[in-house]
């Protein structure tokens, strides 16, 4: 195995890392001590969204900005920590004027808009289960969703609204739906009152649910506890490395766990002052949100990250970014290339992150006080157990491949999948949770991300990760991304097939059949001296785009099943992005 290093030494921080000893940690850490952090009811109870917001108002914090808000248009807004708990108090007094109850959901179809992020609050705050939906949601997703959930009241705005309309009927136990930009709406915010008795929950009580989707079915809903917030508080501090004097930047939406782990409890639950961005994509424009906002902490998809890169490093020089101090990446593996893309731009090194929407917060992490080996996922939290299990859970030894397996309970471990137990069932074997990648452990204890085990290939007798083929391909010049599947082969069993996103300079050039045809084969000839003489594509195609999730993670089941003409399965969480 390759190892590159980037040294905890090079980076620049104003101050020790929140988490000084990794190994020290690690090694004597419990869930117990993480109880200080956070803050807690008589009797043991906890509310997530007061320790996100609510706590702060005790102390200095209460006058601190804690929401930078700003649209496409250039609108901007900000509300301190004290304006979050009085606007997400009367959102929650709205709710029980409508007869919500604990434990019903109440679910949110809304941009980026900052009645999203308090309506969020103020659903956990009296005891209901919030949930959240992409903005980009058609009515069959929305149908599927609000359906199995069993929704009682939906929050949207008059835009999206038609499309709840639309499917209405199929939704009986859909009581009241709100729209947050008409006057009725606008009016009893201003009427409702402020003030508020928070539930007191028990830890395991449900909080929020996602709806995740797989290649067959329909999306299956991972439900949380409020006791999550431990996990999400902790990790925020050792791996985002969040302090007060920062200002923080996590680009995603809340339709996504990142979202609601890292934007509003997590993170929020650290004091820290966050921005919030309701527009789409740009490069020059995220540059000139970091410039104006002299954001700190950066926590990004590997798929921005790439997109950045696209249009090379003079854009990087026109904007004052040497407030930027740690910078992380979530949503898929982060290619060593982006890694050294980040040390030559910005002389600070992408931290990659590895949790799931399951798992509920970050479990694996490169962390500021440790050493990079650049393309590992990095090391388990501490409190958490990690190993590399065989198919029937027994741990294998260092450097095998085997399936990426996590100890149970850890506090935000999802608590069912709701209305499918033995769904949930499914995902434990052996006194594990069996995670779906696949990977290897090294002798120093760091995790190697091999691909999802559906997606590994195995061509000619050997096991290929697409996600090494990726990386290899994207760091020459030409590509800017590319998905790796594997194709039926009579001969081989598998073959490995590319799909390639250029970079702009050279998409006219394929045109020419001869020019596409000669650079198929240099790319093809790159990986096979940079990986391994068995592990290139010996078919290569050039497209616009890659099928993404709104995390940014390569659909590669989108690939395969428009590659042999099979049914594509679920595709309402796809977006281009």
């Amino acid at each position: 195995m390759k190892e590159e290093i980037y040294s905890k030494n090079t980076a620049k921080s104003v101050a020790p890392a929140n988490l000084e000893n990794y190994e020290k940690a690690a090694s004597s850490f419990t869930w117990k001590q993480a109880r200080s952090y956070v803050d807690w009811f008589n009797g043991g109870k906890i509310n997530a969204a007061y320790n996100a917001v609510d706590r702060h108002t005790q102390t200095w914090r209460k006058n601190k900005v804690a929401l930078y808000w700003e649209d496409e248009a250039g609108n901007d807004k900000k509300f301190t920590f004290e304006e979050l708990s009085l606007l997400s108090n009367k959102v929650a007094n709205i709710l029980k004027d409508f007869g919500v109850e604990r434990g019903d959901r109440v679910f949110l179809f809304l941009p980026r808009i900052p009645e999203l992020y308090f309506s969020f609050l103020g659903i956990l705050k009296i005891g209901a289960i919030a949930g959240t939906l992409f903005s980009a949601f058609q009515e069959q997703a929305l149908a599927d969703r609000l359906e199995n959930s069993g929704a009682k009241v939906l929050i949207t705005t008059k835009e999206l609204k038609p499309r709840v309309d639309a499917i209405r009927k199929k939704l009986p136990d859909l009581v009241h739906v709100l729209v947050v930009d008409d006057e009725y709406f606008t009016k009893s915010l201003e009427r409702a009152s402020d003030t508020l008795r928070i539930a007191h929950m028990d830890p395991d009580d449900y909080a929020f649910m996602l709806y995740t989707s797989g290649t067959t079915g329909k999306p299956k809903g991972v439900v949380h506890s409020h006791r999550a917030i431990l996990q999400e508080h902790m990790t925020a501090y050792w791996v985002l490395d969040l302090r007060d004097d920062d200002t923080y930047w996590c680009t995603a939406d809340p339709g996504w766990v990142t979202g609601i782990a890292y934007e509003i409890l997590g993170s929020w639950s650290n004091g820290v002052a966050a921005i919030v961005y309701a527009g789409r994509f740009n490069p020059d424009r995220w540059y000139k949100l970091l410039d104006k906002y002299n954001v700190t902490v950066w926590y990004t998809a590997p798929t921005a990250i790439r997109m950045l890169m696209a249009p090379g490093n003079e854009l990087v020089k026109k904007h004052n970014l040497s407030h930027l101090r740690h910078l992380c990446s979530v949503g898929e593996p982060l290619n060593p290339e982006a890694i050294k893309w980040g040390i030559k731009v910005f002389g600070l090194a992408f931290h990659d992150t590895w949790w799931q929407t399951e798992t509920g917060a970050i479990c694996i992490a490169n962390y500021p006080c440790m050493d990079i080996k650049i393309g590992s996922m990095g090391k388990p939290i501490p409190g958490l157990t990690a190993a590399i299990v065989d198919d029937e859970g027994h741990v294998v030894g260092t450097n095998q491949e085997g399936n990426i397996a996590l100890k149970p309970k850890w506090p935000s471990l999802m608590r069912t999948i709701w209305r499918r137990p033995i769904k949930y069932k499914s995902y434990f074997m052996n006194g594990w949770y069996i995670t779906g990648d696949r990977g290897m452990v090294d002798k120093d204890g760091y995790f190697w991300f091999i691909g999802r085990a559906d997606d590994v290939i195995k061509t000619s007798g050997e096991r290929v990760g697409p996600f090494e083929v990726e990386s290899a391909l994207v760091e020459h010049p030409s590509v800017v991304e590319a998905g790796v599947i594997g194709k039926p082969d009579p001969m081989r069993g598998e073959i490995i097939k590319a799909f390639v996103v250029l970079e702009a300079s050279q998409k006219s050039k394929v045109k020419s059949q001869k020019f596409a045809d000669a650079l198929k084969e240099e790319l093809a000839m790159y990986v096979k001296k940079h990986l391994a003489g068995h592990a290139y594509p010996r078919e290569i195609e050039f497209i616009d785009k890659l099928p993404k999730t709104r995390s940014g993670k390569i659909m590669r089941r989108i690939l395969k099943a428009k590659e042999m003409g099979l049914p594509v399965g679920d595709t309402s969480t796809l977006e281009e992005f």
